[in-house]
């Protein structure tokens, strides 16, 4: 017996048959029990685990269904609308889940309704049934008030009316039934008997494509794999071009004998449906992975999925233009995004504003949605105005020269390395975005401090700004530094950071 504990309380949370032979039931106090029971064997409920392992089961049972749900703490309920003529027909189907649920080390008891509820109750008090299309009240009418599970107050007052199975329940009034039992209780009978219905909540999105490969026997080759993903490549680039889509997000689905299941993804930048770039870009993921696939007692199912399919339209192309050398650097991120992740591979996308920390965003090379519009602010014979690297928080400097009027002092200090200035170019003077609701999320070390100040010294709001200088040191290197504004509205010693490094 599992016991687990409910209202600060330890209670029976599961048990196996022989103790039910003996007059326990769930939700029976721990006490009650171990007084009825001598030397009863107790086990603590982990609801945790159970729950992982459950979801585990509903992640084993998609290759029935994709619309599969936990119904906690011991059942799966499947939508299997249009799918059971797949495995030939609803009884083999039922079947063959019990069998290999049951292979794995589970008790299974399962049936077949029109309803969720419908066959969560035959499944409990008379597994195996099938009940027909629009037949749920037939099927369930003779079982006993317990297949309701509304709870153990509901059930002493039906019991208290004389009530023993649901087929006498759904001869009482609506109105009788909602005054004594609550207008839940009424929901929850209708959708039983097939009169109302609770549609499931997958438990993940469904696929907008699909193409899949059943073995009557376990696979473990590599030679078989191979050639299974390139014959279901295929066969899914052909449903993409009918349907006159590609798709973005790829999955492949990986389903062991032994119970266990593995998915491996892949994203392109643009719609596709290149059977050979899929197959490729899918075999770049699977040598990538740290954990390698590992087919144990084999496959007997393996599936590739269109997560994500958007609409294509025909392109027209130019022989003067270079179509082919944006096709491979597309194809380059897709392959690079495989093998080390997405958020790894990234590009630069320009940003709408003149504050140089936040003139651009780092985005996934793959995702078209940020296509900013990068603007030239020089010419190819000007020398470059920005530096290359800009450091991702500005460092302050500390100068060890006086410093010269309306420009930077000669020497400074910066890692605890001196550098001696020899050539320097500016001001350039910059503002920050002060009409903005909350400036602080732009300010950088020196301008907060302005911020603070301000109050106190300034008779009226001024915005912080800075003056920033290109200076070249003795030994060649240039770096781009800056001076922030709190020395034009007082007396305080201006302070200096380094923002960049020119290549």
């Amino acid at each position: 017996m599992v016991a687990g504990r409910a209202n600060n309380a330890l209670t029976v949370y599961a048990l196996n048959r022989s103790a039910q032979q003996l007059g326990l039931h769930p939700g029976q106090p721990l006490a009650n029990a171990r007084a009825m029971v001598e030397h009863l064997p107790v086990v603590p409920a982990d609801e945790k685990s159970d729950l992982a392992l459950l979801e585990s089961i509903a992640d084993w049972c998609d290759r029935f269904t994709p619309l599969a749900s936990v119904d906690a703490p011991d059942g799966l309920l499947l939508d299997i609308t249009g799918a059971a003529h797949l495995f030939g027909g609803e009884a083999a189907m039922l079947r063959q889940a019990r069998e290999k649920i049951a292979a794995q080390g589970f008790a299974v008891q399962a049936a077949i309704a029109g309803t969720s509820l419908a066959a969560r109750a035959l499944a409990r008090f008379a597994g195996g049934t099938i009940a027909k299309p629009g037949e749920d009240r037939i099927a369930v009418s003779l079982l006993p008030i317990a297949a309701l599970d509304c709870g153990e107050d509901k059930l002493r007052a039906l019991k208290r009316a004389g009530l023993k199975t649901i087929a006498q329940v759904a001869e009482r009034g609506r109105a009788e039934l909602t005054a004594r039992l609550g207008a839940l209780f009424l929901t929850r009978l209708h959708v039983m008997l097939g009169a109302e219905e609770k549609p499931l909540a997958p438990r993940r999105p469904l696929p907008d494509l699909s193409a899949a490969r059943h073995f009557a026997d376990p696979v473990t080759t590599q030679d078989v794999i191979a050639k299974s993903l390139h014959d279901l490549s295929k066969a899914l680039s052909d449903i993409l071009e009918r349907q006159g889509q590609g798709l973005r997000l790829l999955e492949a689905v990986f389903f062991r004998a032994d119970g266990k299941m593995q998915r491996i993804g892949i994203r392109t930048g643009a719609p596709l449906r290149d059977p050979d770039m899929m197959l490729r870009l899918l075999n770049q993921k699977l040598d990538a992975l740290a954990d390698p696939l590992d087919p144990g007692f084999g496959f007997d199912l393996i599936r590739l999925e269109a997560r994500i399919a958007e609409e294509t339209h025909p392109a027209e192309t130019s022989f003067d233009a270079d179509e082919n050398a944006h096709r491979q650097i597309a194809y380059l991120a897709d392959r690079l995004s495989a093998r080390f992740g997405e958020h790894r591979v990234q590009r630069f996308v320009a940003q709408d504003t003149h504050i140089p920390e936040a003139q651009s965003a780092a985005v996934p090379a793959q995702d078209r949605d940020f296509d900013g519009i990068w603007t030239r602010k020089r010419r190819k014979t000007d020398p470059p105005l920005r530096p290359l690297r800009m450091l991702e928080k500005p460092e302050e400097i500390h100068f060890v020269a006086a410093e010269v009027p309306d420009g930077p002092p000669a020497r400074f200090q910066w890692r605890q390395c001196r550098h001696d200035i020899v050539r320097a170019e500016g001001p350039e003077r910059i503002a920050l975005e002060w009409w903005r609701e909350n400036p602080r999320r732009r300010l950088i070390p020196g301008s907060e401090r302005l911020q603070r100040i301000k109050l106190k010294l300034l008779p009226s709001p001024v915005p912080p700004s800075r003056d920033y200088f290109r200076v070249e040191t003795r030994a060649g290197m240039r770096f781009w530094v800056y001076r922030d504004g709190q020395h034009l509205h007082n007396d305080l010693a201006p302070r200096w950071y380094l923002h960049g490094i020119f290549a």
